[in-house]
């Protein structure tokens, strides 16, 4: 039985999703677009955002997800890098969009609907259309349907966020249909999803898109639980108890979160906890960021052993998957290699580390399509060594071969010699009752080279100071992982996903230090 997106007050059941991507197929088509070129989406979590992805697939063309939080200076550095030929934009983007497009860049208008309006306050002259631009709806529509050719459609190619300079397309080459097959089986597997697109069962899938689709994970799984024929709701921005009403009104039976929505979950008063059945619940998967053990062991305990967990990256996929059992017997551990993946852990000399002897992760799943970052070869070379891939994130094997993180190689903090991982203190520092967030970094120290700051994110009405965090970390950590400066914030900077633009933090400390980390 086929499935259908579902937002606000709208549905479209996926058969008319498949005639409108062919509509646009071939309007995209009438303006020269072809295979290997790409499309822009500064849409936010909406029908047209796989209406645009489908239809410039079916050409295998590329779609390029862009951030819409992004400035006209950012978004235009990525529309011209990338190369696309067209940008599909909300109407209240469109000001951004306009500008960022540079001359002979197509650009087409998708009217914003309610609940997105709603979700970010936009008042109706935010959203009108802007003159001389083309309506999606009504373009398409102009269109016949183009028959599907036995062409792999590309998939997105997704920018990196830039936390050391401008980000780089991740673009994958054009699968074969055994590695179709292949990253299928990696990806059902990680979402919840591999009964029915591998084995072609009948089980029935209900799910929520919780995160921004210009991100890789919500995209990738907006993208296979369209393929799996679930009923998709599309939700415009998170908000914890808006998700448990989508659960309990469409029985929902998968999701896909960040540890942000757990701790937001978390922090809900008991009795809305309590108050909505979410018993449908059969999987649920989190990733993209480390989650606090206290935060995964507090989510099992509220919705029991379905809370799974991958490690991946957009440039290498789902590639490390645990259970929510392995996991209460690993605390702290993001699992084990998939089948057909080679994981290993290598220090700075390219030599394999010994148990629990942290250095870099290098994964690669050996069946799988291969990538380049667009335009930049060079750094794609960077990330390899001896065929394995590395994002920047540092861990360790454990002697049953799960794999444990320990922070990113960029946000590693060297301090007199000495290593130090901020992961693992903002861990601590979310246990203490009153903070809501936190963030964890090095600044600029004339004696060690380095020091820890912290800025935390206190929860509405609550009082924390100073003494209270460092006086509770010295009571769990050691001293030299105590920061030196702490900070607060009503609000920290960050992206929908949940993560928390430390750059924006970092980069004031270091701006007059005559030195760059």
């Amino acid at each position: 039985m086929p499935g259908k997106l579902i937002s606000g007050a709208g549905t479209l059941p996926l058969e008319a999703l498949q005639e409108r991507a062919e509509r646009g197929a071939s309007a995209f088509a009438s303006i020269g677009i072809g295979r290997g070129d790409g499309v822009a989406l500064m849409l936010r979590n909406d029908f047209a955002f796989f209406e645009a992805g489908m239809a410039a697939g079916l050409l295998g063309a590329y779609s390029v997800p862009v951030n819409w939080h992004y400035t006209v200076e950012e978004a235009g550095y990525l529309i011209e890098d990338s190369g696309v030929k067209a940008v599909v934009a909300h109407t209240d983007l469109l000001p951004v969009a306009l500008k960022a497009a540079p001359p002979g860049v197509h650009v087409f208008a998708v009217d914003t609907p309610p609940e997105i309006a709603a979700a970010y306050q936009l008042s109706p002259s935010d959203c009108a259309v802007k003159p001389g631009v083309k309506v999606w709806d009504a373009w398409i529509e102009s269109f016949p349907r183009r028959a599907p050719e036995a062409i792999e459609a590309p998939g997105a190619i997704i920018y990196t966020s830039g936390t050391t300079g401008r980000p780089k397309g991740v673009k994958r080459f054009p699968p074969t249909p055994a590695q179709t097959l292949a990253t299928t089986k990696l990806i059902g597997r990680a979402f919840g999803f591999d009964n029915v697109l591998v084995a072609g069962q009948a089980e029935r899938i209900v799910t929520v898109v919780t995160g921004p689709m210009y991100h890789s994970a919500p995209n990738a799984y907006g993208a296979y639980a369209i393929r799996a024929g679930a009923d998709v709701i599309l939700e415009p921005r998170f908000d914890p108890e808006e998700l448990l009403q989508l659960i309990e009104r469409h029985r929902v039976t998968h999701l896909h979160m960040v540890p942000t929505m757990f701790v937001r979950l978390l922090k809900l008063p008991e009795d809305v906890r309590r108050k909505y059945d979410l018993s449908s619940l059969k999987f649920v998967v989190h990733a993209a960021a480390p989650c606090p053990p206290d935060i995964k062991r507090g989510m099992i305990e509220w919705w029991g052993p379905i809370v799974n967990e991958y490690y991946g990256a957009t440039e290498t996929g789902a590639v490390v998957y645990c259970t929510a059992d392995e996991w209460l017997s690993h605390p702290g551990t993001v699992g084990r290699a998939q089948a057909d993946v080679k994981l290993a852990i290598l220090n700075d000399a390219g030599q394999e580390c010994s148990t629990d002897e942290p250095g870099d992760v290098y994964v690669r799943l050996t069946t799988g399509v291969d990538f380049t970052y667009h335009g930049d070869d060079a750094k794609r070379r960077k990330a390899e060594r001896d065929g394995l891939i590395s994002v920047g994130d540092i861990g360790y094997l454990d002697k049953d071969g799960f794999l444990f993180l320990c922070d990113r190689r960029n946000h590693m903090v060297i301090s007199g010699g000495v290593n130090i991982y901020p992961a693992e203190i903002e861990a601590e520092i979310l246990k203490i009752p009153g903070v809501a967030d936190c963030a964890v970094f090095g600044i600029p120290d004339t004696e060690f080279g380095e020091s820890l700051c912290a800025v935390v994110q206190p929860q509405p009405g609550a009082r924390v100071s100073e003494a209270d965090v460092k006086g509770y970390l010295r009571d769990h950590l050691a001293k030299y992982k105590v920061p030196k400066i702490v900070e607060f914030q009503t609000k920290l900077p960050r992206e929908d996903s949940g993560k928390i633009f430390k750059r924006k933090l970092r980069d004031p400390y270091w701006e007059n230090a005559g030195r760059k980390i």
